[in-house]
């Protein structure tokens, strides 16, 4: 029987065990997310790169494979993030993550209907903010994380937050294994958070060609680059991500208007759709205009890569841990690796005393 450990989080949404599969773009879809859900962590499916109706197809879907709680990542800067809260409450969603800060209201509501809040935050003044606006709980990634990420390691990040806030607090950033569950724990934590580690697993609809290509990499072999989208972004070394290394910020425009008009046909967005949400971008003073420009890469450079499998075409977002790496257990198969030697570890700590 797979050992258990009672946290904060566990409590707080229902789940058995404190491990958290984040909301990735192209990558957690229904049958990964109900995967995670059916064994015993959060699961959360990323509608970033949904329209609103398939996100409603989406959860529905979730609904049919898994009995569990489960969460949506939703970006709070959209102009129809109302409407898919709606969505969230109407159909039971037990988790709303966010990888932006939702406003006071949207928090407010969603907490009134039972929906667990829980922001994805880079720094203890974020972490302080969403709390003091409701916030349930948040997610802390460090630097060694894939995707957008910062400049401060895990180890650094996650006491600063710790310290800051009273309410539970996930950590994300160089995780994989049982080791780093307990590590976390320590720390203060209430469970760990992972991209990555849950892309390469067997439950993964990411193409198998792909998920070689992540096992043969190194701890030294992935590039923060702000070519991609404007900002911090952790990926793969290739040969694109050395290309738009190398590129001027005219070239990466240009690119970046050519995807705009593909990700515009892709979603059925209207232009006056993606020029509101660019606007909102902009208020919200998170970002500059040309990285509201280049934001447009994103989603389709990552969908080359991550559904599509070409590898020269699109880039593979991906944390530091992938050189810790090797294999592709089915999501079963790692929670309970994790739990196994998490709680091995916390009782050799134990004996020490």
């Amino acid at each position: 029987m797979t050992p258990t450990l009672k946290t904060a989080l566990t409590e707080l949404v229902g789940v058995e065990y404190p491990i958290v599969q984040t909301g990735m773009g192209w990558v957690s879809g229904p049958a990964l997310t109900s995967a995670t859900a059916n064994a015993g962590g959060l699961g959360i499916l990323a509608s970033a790169t949904m329209t609103y109706d398939e996100l409603e197809h989406a959860i529905k879907k979730t609904k049919q494979l898994t009995d569990k709680p489960f969460g949506v990542n939703m970006r709070a800067d959209a102009t129809d993030a109302p409407q898919r809260a709606d969505l969230l409450i109407r159909e039971g969603v037990k988790v709303a993550s966010f990888a932006l800060a939702p406003k006071k209201e949207l928090i407010a509501k969603l907490k009134d209907h039972g929906i667990v809040v829980v922001p994805s935050i880079g720094a203890a003044k974020h972490a302080v903010k969403v709390a003091s606006w409701g916030a349930d709980a948040v997610i802390v990634q460090g630097g060694e994380g894939g995707g957008h990420t910062g400049g401060v390691a895990t180890t650094l990040l996650l006491p600063s937050v710790l310290d800051a806030v009273d309410i539970p607090v996930i950590a994300g950033g160089g995780f994989f294994d049982g080791r780093g569950l307990a590590a976390a724990l320590a720390y203060g934590a209430a469970g760990v958070a992972m991209g990555t580690r849950f892309l390469l697993t067997s439950d993964s609809s990411v193409p198998d060609s792909v998920k070689q290509e992540y096992l043969k990499r190194g701890l030294t072999d992935t590039t923060v680059s702000r070519k991609v989208d404007g900002m911090p972004h952790r990926v793969l070394n290739t040969d694109l991500v050395n290309s738009l290394e190398g590129s001027s910020y005219a070239t990466g425009l240009i690119a970046a208007a050519k995807n705009a008009t593909k990700f515009k046909a892709m979603t059925g967005m209207k232009w006056s759709t993606l020029a509101k949400d660019g606007l909102a971008m902009k208020r919200s003073g998170d970002r500059t205009l040309m990285q509201i420009i280049m934001a447009a890469n994103t989603p389709m450079l990552l969908k080359a890569g991550l559904v599509e499998g070409n590898t020269e075409a699109g880039v593979l977002a991906s944390g530091q841990v992938v050189g810790m790496i090797n294999d592709l257990p089915s999501c079963k198969e790692l929670i309970e690796s994790i739990m196994e030697g998490a709680v091995g570890r916390i009782d050799a700590l134990a004996a020490l005393r």
